[in-house]
């Protein structure tokens, strides 16, 4: 009976440690840590998917049900420690911009007699996830209130399932073009001269799309003076780039994950993954997409050969016919900035681009960095070897990560130089 129990147990332990035990680059410190992190959610997403399948509630809300339990389990336990991540005298407001809620953070110093500093933030998740009103978004943009002595306002853009593109991206738009006008500016005491919008992964494709079309829009007499994308996400016609492919089994973005999140985003039928994961969807028979646009995502022309390593493109001659014409947002670059015109580019705000070695995304943030040079706009790169998918986030104990830590010091040290 105990050699049975024994056994038993040595099962369970093994079985354990297979589930959650991922192979990971040397580059990555606290490589545990990040399996039982990637772990929580993998576990998260299947018994969401079960409650689906039961008939309870569509995945995503369930899946974030999970996260903000999670989340609030270490505000908890936060509020009781130390580092809490309150920040004493920062005022929090919860109201609306042009309809779309939005989070407000003023800093202790006031308005009274001087200018201030102004910052959006858009959150990232996939356009399914996340909230600014919780967790290290919460703290962050806190942070970036007190210590930089900025009016933070982060938009709570509607999410997936309950809406597609366009949807989250004209929220954001909306909102920006709020905050933007000289009466609210005003208000809240903010230089017109020193307004940012920034954002990470999903949020980062927010902040570039609509920081391109503020900065071509001539009706708008204020615009945003820098940017500071978090590795953004900015293409969806080639998974097939060196960092989708060196990175497609690093958690916390899996290559997969970024497909799914960009078929629900186009409401694409979820079922057409494989063609995209072999590039179907971007075939060279595919008229639609001319050589000119290509080009702007050509990352064998845009990478330097440190990133291109030993890899080649995928290119299909013959795909899914009329797949373009069926999903216009492909194409459409208030879902893909990275497809804009160099003359659309020139006219952006200097720019923050945080990118990480071990994270899908890692070239889409190094193209959007490159094509914004080549048009002339000053941007600072800002690549972490030992970075991951989510790290930024990834600030406060028992979540905190070193490279965490140092992206975000980076973030706030850029925003204190430039804004």
């Amino acid at each position: 009976m105990r050699l049975l129990s024994l056994l038993l147990t040595v099962s369970l332990t093994l079985a354990l440690a297979y589930y959650i035990y991922i192979p990971l680059p040397d580059a990555i410190q606290q490589p545990w840590k990040l399996m039982m992190l990637d772990a929580y959610l993998r576990t998260a997403f299947h018994v969401a998917s079960l409650k689906q399948w039961l008939g309870f509630d569509h995945h995503t809300r369930s899946f974030r049900q999970f996260t903000f339990g999670f989340e609030g389990i270490l505000k908890e336990f936060l509020s009781s420690e130390s580092s809490a991540g309150a920040v004493p005298g920062v005022k929090v407001s919860d109201i609306t911009f042009a309809g779309i809620p939005v989070r407000v953070y003023e800093p202790p110093a006031g308005g009274e007699g001087h200018l201030r500093r102004g910052l959006m933030y858009f959150h990232g998740g996939g356009w399914a996830f996340g909230t600014t009103k919780k967790g290290s978004y919460d703290i962050t943009n806190r942070m970036v209130s007190d210590e930089l002595n900025t009016v933070v306002v982060s938009v709570e853009y509607r999410l997936y399932p309950d809406v597609h593109f366009p949807v989250p991206y004209l929220d954001c738009l909306a909102a920006a073009k709020h905050f933007l006008s000289p009466e609210v500016l005003a208000k809240y005491s903010i230089d017109p001269d020193r307004v940012a919008v920034a954002g990470d992964s999903a949020g980062g494709n927010l902040a570039a799309a609509v920081a391109q079309e503020i900065s071509v829009d001539d009706s708008m007499s204020v615009k945003f003076s820098v940017q500071a994308l978090i590795y953004p996400v900015l293409q969806a016609l080639d998974f097939n780039t060196p960092s989708y492919l060196q990175n497609q089994y690093i958690p916390l973005l899996y290559r997969t994950n970024m497909i799914q999140f960009w078929l629900q985003y186009l409401n694409i039928d979820l079922s057409l993954m494989p063609e995209f994961l072999v590039n179907n969807h971007s075939a060279l028979q595919h008229s639609s997409l001319t050589p000119e646009l290509r080009s702007r995502l050509d990352w064998n022309v845009l990478l330097t050969q440190k990133y291109k390593k030993n890899y080649n493109p995928v290119i299909v001659e013959k795909g899914s016919e009329g797949f373009l014409k069926k999903v216009p947002g492909l194409l459409d670059v208030r879902a893909v900035p990275l497809l804009a015109g160099p003359e659309v580019l020139a006219k952006c705000p200097r720019a923050y681009i945080l990118t990480c070695e071990h994270d899908v995304l890692r070239d889409d943030g190094l193209m959007y960095a490159r094509r914004l040079q080549d048009a002339g706009v000053a941007v600072t790169s800002d690549h972490y070897e030992d970075g991951f998918h989510g790290c930024f986030s990834l600030t406060s104990w028992p979540l905190e990560f070193d490279v965490g830590k140092r992206a975000l010091r980076s973030y706030l040290n850029w925003l204190q130089n430039n804004l």
